[in-house]
């Protein structure tokens, strides 16, 4: 057994060297210690290579910007420890990496079991207003929901101890890398990839998870070629926790057709080091048309970024109020694929200079919106706050003094935790 942080992923070790490789990933807000009670009857067959996200559990705090990121880290953690080809089980989140993996470098890994996982996790509007929540608050208000979250009400009450470990395994996560999490989740959908996917797959659900339930799993079976699904009886999200015997013998049965070959080793022969770089892409969008002066059409960029940055809730009702208008192609051309979608400025500062505009224009409603994207963006409460009194110098009392209102209200209601 080691245990050894790397310049990439802070990664563990059990198992004999000479044994197949099973890599193993965690939910988001939880350590490789959730699969501690798989491990000692998975190292009867395989050799377990455990990770941490960036902040969890202790390992180095830098965030990452996609799950493509993180799984080219893994991958590059792989290489350095002489890892080549490998099973691979995740969950939630890390169940994502697997999907990524499985998409961009399906040389590398022979069996998936993905575990409370969905091809698409919630929508990008949830994800983001968490991270806006844990800037405001930190993550207090996530380790308090994560029981809830992760557990069946029988056993939170029974097991009281592992409650409270989970407790403490949020609120040790470091902040930004949860944000980055989030953000990572909030782009990441895979559905329509899923027809690309031809490895094995055993899709594992628990029977009571409200976060990635059985029909997000039915998803994943409907869209994979070679998958099945196993539903947990009596488990939430975390089922490797909850039902511990039940998860590990389906992992053992499911990876059992990797290891099966009389040299020991996994059933495809181990493959040369494929860098990250050169891993399979995932197909890119069609290109835009070009317009008259033969550059690409900024609309579809500016849709994109127009929902990052003020929530797909807030445009589709601003297209659903104006359907076919002019003024709302205009306004995601021009306002957001062409001046937002500049790269003179980052978002913060755009965020800035718009309620700073915005305040001097009295134009409240936009300012209200506009607030909930500055959050977003990455400005904390205390920096809005900032920009109002300094607006009060160059346009006057009366205005910072009503948008100081606007904001305050939009930064409570974008805040507060779900009670």
């Amino acid at each position: 057994m080691s245990e050894t942080p790397t310049n990439t992923l802070q990664y563990r070790v059990d198992g004999q060297e000479d044994a197949p490789v099973l890599v193993i990933g965690p939910s988001l807000g939880t350590t490789w210690h959730m699969w501690d009670r798989q491990i000692p009857e998975l190292i009867r067959e395989w050799r377990v290579v455990r990770f941490d996200l960036p902040g969890h559990g202790g390992a180095p705090a830098e965030p990452f910007t996609s799950v493509a990121e993180l799984g080219d880290r893994l991958l590059a953690t792989l290489d350095a420890i002489g890892v080549q080809r490998f099973g691979y089980a995740g969950c939630s989140f890390g169940g994502a990496v697997g999907l990524d993996l499985a998409l961009r470098a399906p040389q590398r890994v022979a069996s998936l079991a993905l575990v409370a996982t969905s091809p698409r996790f919630g929508t990008a509007d949830e994800f983001r207003q968490r991270g806006v929540i844990v800037r405001a608050n930190g993550l207090e208000p996530m380790a308090r929901a994560a029981p809830e979250q992760w557990f069946t009400p029988l056993f939170a009450g029974a097991q009281p101890a592992i409650v409270e470990w989970a407790v403490q395994m949020v609120r040790t996560t470091d902040a930004a890398c949860y944000v980055a999490a989030c953000e990572a989740l909030a782009a990441f959908d895979v559905r329509e990839s899923l027809g690309r996917i031809g490895i094995p797959a055993l899709v594992l659900v628990g029977s009571e998870d409200q976060v990635t339930g059985p029909a997000e799993a039915r998803t994943l079976v409907a869209g994979i070629a070679d998958a099945r699904l196993a539903v947990v009886p009596g488990a939430s999200h975390l089922a490797p926790v909850e039902q511990p015997a039940a998860v590990t013998d389906l992992l053992t049965e499911h990876f059992a057709g990797t290891a099966q070959e009389s040299s020991g080793t996994l059933t495809v022969p181990p493959l040369p080091a494929v860098p990250a770089s050169a891993a399979e892409p995932v197909p890119a969008p069609p290109a835009a048309e070009p317009d008259a002066a033969g550059r690409p059409d900024p609309y579809e960029t500016g849709l994109g970024l127009r929902r990052e940055v003020l929530g797909d809730a807030h445009v589709d009702q601003a297209l659903a109020d104006d359907p076919d208008s002019a003024l709302q192609e205009l306004v995601t051309r021009y306002a957001w694929g062409e001046v937002w979608g500049r790269e003179g400025l980052d978002r913060r500062t755009r965020s800035v200079v718009t309620l700073t505009a915005l305040i001097a224009g009295g134009h409240h409603e936009a300012l209200a919106d506009h607030t909930r994207a500055a959050l977003r963006n990455g400005l904390s409460p205390d920096e809005l706050r900032e920009i109002v009194l300094h607006t009060a110098v160059y346009c006057g009392l009366p205005a910072a003094e009503t948008a100081q209102r606007v904001v305050t209200r939009a930064i409570r209601e974008e805040t507060t935790p779900p009670a």
